[in-house]
């Protein structure tokens, strides 16, 4: 795989086109260099990501369950969207663009915490990640991508409290990670 110097911002000269490449961040999301998302995955490097969460009128969320093609964490229930900032775009254009691409929505995206985490995931990875967590609120009826999204629900935040009681394998871990401190800020600000 290619990679590039922790403190060169472009991408090699032998990089392959369909190659996706992080942003490589230290703890205060200061950017250090990019790297091929694989191989930052593969050795734990902490990267830029965003984490979007969309609730309708009535406080209602919509989840997606991820795609069986995806690299890790494939047919699991998680938020509407989630993705990696490309080098040279910010966090809230990665949120807006990662939203219409993967759930066909556009809706203003309010920026509410960021957060590190590291946990191994299936296939010998690891996601090791700065993210910024985006709300926002629309009624528009998702039109799914089907090579990211298998489908998509939506429900309560007490439908899902009790379904990651009964079932908590069959949400991503970051999901789990973020459901009660993002439904404490839908429940004080939505």
């Amino acid at each position: 795989m290619v990679s590039t110097n922790l403190y060169d911002h472009s991408p090699s000269k032998n990089a392959l086109p369909d190659e996706t490449f992080v942003i490589l961040v230290d703890e205060r999301d200061n950017e250090i260099g990019i790297m091929e998302k694989m191989e930052a995955h593969r050795k734990a490097l902490l990267h830029r990501a965003v984490s979007v969460f969309i609730v309708n009128s009535q406080g209602d969320w919509i989840l997606q369950r991820r795609a069986f093609s995806k690299y890790h964490s494939n047919g699991l229930w998680t938020n509407t969207c989630c993705s990696h900032p490309n080098p040279g775009e910010s966090s809230l254009e990665a949120a807006n663009r990662r939203l219409t691409e993967e759930m066909g929505i556009d809706c203003p995206l309010k920026e509410i915490f960021t957060f590190i985490y590291k946990e191994p995931l299936d296939n010998e990875l690891t996601e090791h990640e700065l993210d910024h967590v985006f709300v926002g609120i629309s009624d528009e009826f998702p039109k799914l991508n089907k090579d990211e999204v298998m489908e998509c629900k939506i429900l309560s935040y007490s439908e899902i409290s009790k379904d990651m009681i009964s079932s908590p394998d069959l949400y991503t871990v970051w999901f789990r990670k973020l459901f009660v401190r993002v439904g404490k800020y839908v429940s004080d600000n939505c």
